[in-house]
């Protein structure tokens, strides 16, 4: 019988996650996309809908006024649903060809799922991805020891995130059932909301994620003033979504694990 007063599982997004430091294969890919269609679009425009599924993602961006505006001159009309699909489509390869430059493990993930193993935590993950483009992550993480035994994708149900369904057939794939003893770590607020929305304790990434989008190397780069308002920022936006705790990344995880498992041991819940 599970034990209702310990953390039995954790369910982690990837891209800012638990790879791609910085959430960047698919941000290239969004402006080349567009580009390629001769529709300007900016980094900051293209991550505003990170972590929803990539056709409602490219929705979104076909929504944004600047877009619509410029999609409306350059095509004659207003984009359609039909403009979107066929955008996805266009969107697949290149995102599927980005992941080959931005897969690596974000420092401390590998670490951290030999120690929850070691603690016999089950590991499950949701994805805006495509179950084609996750199953590429998949692979090329599964050699570090980034293993989920769930994996979720975008596309598996009718109604993506911020929906909790994922969340909930990630509970049945692990044999999970008290919500109150899964941790939800994700970089966006739609994937905190997915987490909230499926009745578990949350946790946001700021430093790894999409919402400062930098890559390792960048982010080092970066003076301490820097780093620091860039921090702030983030997590000022992650704050808002509602998660419980905020870290810079997964490495800093393990500490709230024990945190949380205190609270549950107090009566607390989410």
């Amino acid at each position: 019988m599970q034990n209702d007063q310990k953390i039995s599982a954790i369910v982690f997004d990837w891209a800012g996650t638990i790879v791609d430091y910085g959430s960047c294969a698919p941000m290239g890919a969004f402006v080349k996309l567009f580009e390629k269609f001769n529709i300007p679009l900016t980094i900051e425009q293209a991550r505003g809908p990170m972590g929803s599924a990539k056709l409602d993602h490219i929705k979104a961006l076909l929504a944004l006024p600047e877009v619509k505006a410029a999609w409306t001159k350059e095509h004659g009309s207003a984009p359609t649903n039909l403009d979107a699909q066929m955008l996805y489509d266009v969107f697949i390869p290149m995102n599927l060809a980005a992941i080959d430059d931005y897969s690596d493990p974000i420092p401390g993930a590998v670490e951290l799922f030999k120690n929850l193993r070691e603690r016999n935590i089950k590991i499950g993950s949701t994805t805006g991805y495509n179950r084609e483009i996750a199953e590429k992550v998949q692979r090329l993480a599964k050699p570090h020891g980034i293993d989920p035994e769930s994996v979720m994708c975008a596309g598996d149900f009718e109604m993506g995130r911020p929906a909790p369904f994922m969340m909930f057939q990630t509970f049945n794939n692990l044999g999970v059932w008290h919500p109150h003893t899964v941790i939800k770590v994700d970089d966006t607020a739609v994937g905190i909301a997915e987490g909230l929305n499926a009745g578990t304790w949350t946790v946001a990434v700021t430093v790894s994620g999409n919402q400062i989008g930098l890559t390792e190397a960048e982010w080092n780069a970066l003076s301490t003033t820097e780093q620091d308002q860039l921090r702030e920022q983030a997590t000022e936006v992650l704050k808002k979504s509602g998660a419980h705790y905020i870290i810079d990344s997964v490495a800093d995880l393990e500490p709230i694990i024990n945190s949380i498992e205190q609270r549950i041991q107090s009566g607390e819940k989410p």
